[in-house]
């Protein structure tokens, strides 16, 4: 028996990386996968279909179930193809793992509008679409009379919740990610439907290309070394998410190696505070105590 037994579910990006991981881990625990990825360049560009279809045939070599689908997660008719395709494949959909994005990483400074609205559109958006159209799944299934113990679980970053130079594009997005998890998880639990985030810390196409992690998140000259970037390092922590026994819901998770932490929401800390309308004479003395002097 598998964790995952009985469970459908939808991997977004999982041609390569940590969604690939997370298709194999997902399909070995029992899951029957939708293995959903475009097969772009980490920049976005180009099409090979044939990562997502490779999973589907390792997969299928240690006996699991999985199709492949090439649907533009950020496409709003692609985002509900791939809802009705593993309904259509599997006769349900209990679990969304929105893991597809890409990197045009730049300074503001020099960053171009389709550098910004790109990555914003691949990450931000397509979290929200397939998201929109699963929840409208569930809660159809919910009029319906049906029990849903459903999950969605999305990809954020530390380079949005904490900050990153030269990721303002793909930071953004991810904050927006985080936010859009907590929400999802208040407006769909009267579905049925849990929403976590993870933060990965991996090795990637993605951290690979990013300047100065290339040499950090290498593989381990000692073979016998734990190697806390191997990406299915991630999965586990995804896995139990997407379990139905799981009651979380609105948390974000740090996650690397054998590592996991609780994120906290932006939180209001130091205060000064009066019973009456500042002036800007009077806050340039008492701001000292929010900002320093």
């Amino acid at each position: 028996m598998g964790a995952l037994d009985g469970r459908v579910a939808i991997i977004t990006g999982a041609g390569r990386g940590i969604g690939r991981e997370h298709a194999l881990l997902f399909a070995s625990e029992g899951a029957k996968v939708v293995v959903n990825d475009l097969g772009g360049a980490v920049d976005g560009s180009g099409d090979d279909r044939s990562p997502a279809q490779q999973v589907v045939e390792e997969i299928a070599a240690f006996g699991g179930q999985a199709i492949a689908n090439d649907d533009n997660v950020a496409d709003w008719a692609g985002g509900e193809r791939l809802i009705n395709a593993a309904v259509e494949a599997f006769g349900d959909l209990h679990v969304l793992v929105n893991n597809a994005g890409i990197l045009r990483d730049r300074v503001i400074i020099n960053m171009t509008e389709d550098e910004w609205d790109s990555v914003i559109h691949v990450h931000l958006k397509g979290h929200f679409v397939p998201t929109r159209h699963a929840a409208t799944y569930w809660r159809e299934q919910t009029k319906a009379g049906k029990e849903v113990k459903a999950s969605i679980i999305n990809t954020s970053s530390t380079s949005g919740l904490l900050g990153n130079a030269g990721q303002a594009n793909y930071g953004a997005a991810k904050a927006g990610i985080g936010a859009l998890t907590v929400i999802a998880a208040q407006e769909l639990v009267r579905y049925g439907v849990r929403v976590n985030a993870i933060a990965p810390a991996a090795r990637t196409r993605m951290t690979e290309s990013t300047p100065g992690l290339s040499d950090i998140v290498k593989v381990p000259g000692d073979a016998a070394a734990f190697d806390v970037w191997n990406p299915a390092n991630i999965s586990p922590l995804v896995a139990y998410l997407a379990t139905e026994g799981c009651t979380a819901t609105g948390r974000v998770f740090f996650v690397q190696g054998g590592t996991i932490r609780n994120f906290q929401n932006w939180t209001m800390t130091d205060t000064i505070s009066r019973d009456d309308r500042w002036t800007v004479a009077e806050l340039e003395t008492a701001m000292e105590k929010l900002v320093g002097s």
